[in-house]
């Protein structure tokens, strides 16, 4: 326990470290040290108190655990501390939502003047009611495939007018456009503000949902807050926020938390991004990027095109180095030559086929004179024929009055028969 002396003179006002606390006045004020030490030391003299809550918070730093417990029917919450020497005493897997059994004891630092518990044992009681029934919201909406990613929507490459819910004037609303305007400083936004914790965080949330949804030039629409602990984050898991971001025509961007926190909104949103920062980032295009990836494509278009221009220089170079099209005229000559020589030939072969030809035609033509019935009719023969075209053969074929057509070598004769046949010599 800390000692006060005084060292006061009759008729001084004393130091503040001797006046104690019960004794002080506006004259005779105490000092913070000798409060905070005589809170130390009635708050000392508490027993170990079992508790139970609800873990809200658990942050681990250097060996020791920092938590906050939170009354299961309220909001009434108290901090609580795990030493480095406890730890072994207590279950590993323990964390934000557990529903918990701890013994605590009262502890005032002097120093800092914070008030927290020490936990010295704690012990599992369940899963946090809330956490419950998140749990079995999360796995309905998952059969009914709202977390699936093949439902969920791409964001545009450059979008025109962003749309952003958040809290009215937090940081969470300056990281996201100072990040964005750093990438790319033409970015436009439009802002809904809404409560982003409490009874109005689901209803407002809502509303600004419903308004960008419904404009045409939102591109993609943000919902961003700066974090914070489970109980101040359930408004969005909250079923019907769930679902109307799963029906909205517009990319939603879940930038609810940091990389430890998350809600059911993270699960159905279309990209789920770990920091309103990290969602500004993911939003639009670094815009110096563009311009080295446009400059890195224009140099490589320019080499490849340098390259074919003098690889086809190169080629025709080749060609024209060839004696074929360095001197063409050799070769012309030898091939005129060819070409006149095969003529000739050609000339010669037709002229040797007429003639045999012609001969066998001579030949044909005399052999067929000599067959001929006209060359027969020539030495004075004639041939009669009957009406219908009948050759008359034997005199006795012709009645007399029979019509007779007697054709000579030029001409012919109409005559009828008279029907007496000429008697033979011998």
């Amino acid at each position: 326990m800390t000692v006060f002396e005084a060292s006061t003179r009759p008729g001084e006002t004393p130091p503040a470290d001797a006046v104690a606390p019960r004794d002080s006045s506006a004259s005779a004020p105490t000092s913070v040290a000798r409060l905070n030490a005589t809170i130390r030391d009635f708050v000392a003299r508490w027993n170990t108190v079992w508790v139970e809550g609800e873990i809200t918070s658990w942050n681990v730093r250097a060996g020791n655990i920092f938590a906050r417990l939170k009354d299961t029917r309220s909001d009434a919450q108290i901090s609580i501390r795990i030493w480095s020497s406890v730890r072994p005493r207590i279950p590993n897997d323990l964390g934000v939502g557990d529903h918990v059994v701890a013994a605590v004891k009262a502890d005032y630092f002097v120093k800092s003047g914070d008030f927290s518990f020490a936990v010295s044992a704690m012990k599992h009681v369940g899963l946090g009611d809330q956490l419950e029934r998140l749990e079995r919201l999360r796995v309905q909406l998952r059969q009914e495939g709202l977390f699936d990613p093949s439902r969920k929507k791409r964001l545009p490459f450059l979008p025109h007018v962003i749309g952003l819910i958040t809290g009215e004037r937090s940081d969470a609303e300056k990281d996201v456009h100072r990040n964005a305007e750093l990438r790319w400083p033409q970015v436009r936004f439009r802002t809904e503000y809404a409560a982003v914790q409490g009874d109005r965080c689901v209803p407002d949330t809502l509303a600004a949902l419903a308004r960008l949804d419904a404009d045409p030039d939102v591109d993609v629409i943000v919902i961003a807050r700066g974090g914070g602990d489970p109980q101040t984050l359930l408004g969005f898991s909250d079923e019907r926020l769930v679902r109307a971001v799963a029906a909205a025509s517009t990319p939603v961007v879940s930038a609810i938390g940091h990389e430890n926190d998350h809600p059911l909104l993270d699960d159905v949103a279309d990209l789920r991004a770990s920091t309103p920062t990290d969602a500004a980032k993911r939003v639009v295009p670094d815009v110096s990027e563009q311009r080295a990836l446009i400059a890195q494509l224009r140099s490589r278009a320019t080499s490849r095109l340098t390259q074919r221009i003098t690889h086809d220089i190169a080629q025709l170079e080749q060609l024209r180095s060839r004696p074929a099209l360095r001197s063409p005229d050799p070769i012309i000559d030898s091939r005129s030559q060819e070409v006149w020589l095969m003529l000739s030939r050609g000339r010669d072969s037709i002229a040797r086929q007429l003639d045999a030809a012609s001969r066998e035609t001579s030949e044909l033509r005399a052999s067929l004179r000599a067959l001929s019935p006209a060359a027969t009719l020539a030495r004075g023969y004639a041939i009669a024929h009957l009406d219908g075209g009948v050759i008359l053969r034997d005199a006795a074929d012709a009645p007399a009055g029979s019509a007779l057509t007697i054709t000579v070598d030029r001409g012919s004769i109409a005559a009828r028969s008279e029907g007496e046949i000429a008697e033979s010599d011998g």
